[in-house]
């Protein structure tokens, strides 16, 4: 058995995020074919609810996009109303990928590489 790491998300995908009223909608994307099962196993709806629950989420919707290896989440009620009707301006969903990409998954170390090979080499 490999070894395994427990990375941020982001170490194996990137995302893309967008609002509409008051739905979120982030997709992850893999970055290797590699880390997509990963994704599929660790991303779930359940976890991303979590994730979201500081903004009162009240649902989450997954859709798994197997042909460009990416997921597709619509977050519900996470938006305080909409950016419109928000009194934060921070609220809308332009930037929550970053969110969802601090997200630990357990990954092989190979598919993350040496971490400290840049600091090894000098």
């Amino acid at each position: 058995m490999s070894e395994m790491l427990t990375v941020p998300l982001h170490d194996i995908a990137h995302g893309r995020s967008g609002d509409k009223g008051n739905r979120l909608n982030i997709s992850v994307i893999a970055y290797r074919p590699e880390a997509w099962p990963i994704l599929v196993r660790e991303v779930t709806e359940a976890r991303v609810l979590a994730m979201f629950a500081h903004r009162s989420a009240s649902k989450v919707k997954r859709y798994v996009l197997e042909n460009i290896q990416a997921l597709n989440f619509v977050i519900d009620d996470a938006l305080e109303g909409g950016v419109n009707s928000a009194l934060n301006l921070d609220t809308h969903g332009k930037t929550t990928a970053f969110h969802l990409l601090s997200m630990d998954v357990t990954v092989p170390a190979a598919l993350v590489g040496n971490r400290n090979s840049e600091n090894a080499t000098g």
